[in-house]
């Protein structure tokens, strides 16, 4: 099926939270492919997963094109989705991502951009700001550079997405103890290179 997004126009949480999951009745005509219910699953969750593309690959058409991937692979597995288990339907959609983030850089090289590349500046906010936001931006870039993508993974999930241990475990198909090594390993290693900066961001 053909699927319509408006771009990676990724960005952070609002102060109040997360917005709200789509909500179950919605969900129930996902699972049974009705096309007009998906795009509002579309619409819904596009933003996130934009986001979590961009984070862990870079910028670029590249994360449109997986985007898509990602979305067909949700429509098609939408039917096995369990309403009533454990994970919710962002973090489904984002274990679907993950991985094909991961797949994605073990296919070819792919340019790496800055983490907070996916994150919009806070409306209202002044030049100062915005500065100091993009030398962050660029800080983290270089820090990150030195991660390997499987740390740079587990990091951006946890950091960005608000996943557990345990739901990075799953989500990158590995045991907890592994994703609780890499998480730790990564934000160990960003707090080496960035200090203050990377506690105060």
């Amino acid at each position: 099926m053909a699927i319509a997004m408006k771009g990676p126009e990724g960005e952070r949480a609002p102060a109040g939270g997360p917005p709200a999951e789509l909500d179950r009745a919605t969900l129930l005509r996902c699972k049974a492919h009705d096309r007009q219910a998906f795009r509002a699953f579309v619409v819904r969750y596009e933003r996130p997963v934009f986001a979590c593309l961009s984070r862990m690959l870079g910028r670029g058409p590249h994360v449109e094109d997986l985007a898509q991937e990602v979305f067909l692979r949700a429509y098609r597995a939408m039917p096995t989705f369990d309403l009533d288990g454990a994970a919710k339907p962002s973090t489904w959609l984002l274990t679907i991502a993950t991985r094909a983030a991961l797949d994605a850089r073990k296919r070819r090289v792919i340019p790496i951009r800055p983490l907070e590349d996916a994150s919009h500046v806070a409306h209202g906010s002044t030049p100062e700001t915005e500065r100091a936001q993009r030398e962050l931006g660029r800080a983290i870039d270089r820090a990150s550079e030195a991660l390997p993508d499987e740390q740079r993974a587990a990091l951006v999930l946890a950091e960005y997405h608000g996943f557990s241990i345990a739901e990075i475990a799953v989500a990158m198909g590995i045991p907890e103890a592994t994703a609780k090594t890499r998480t730790f390993r990564a934000r160990e290693r960003m707090r080496a290179l960035l200090g203050d900066e990377w506690r105060a961001r």
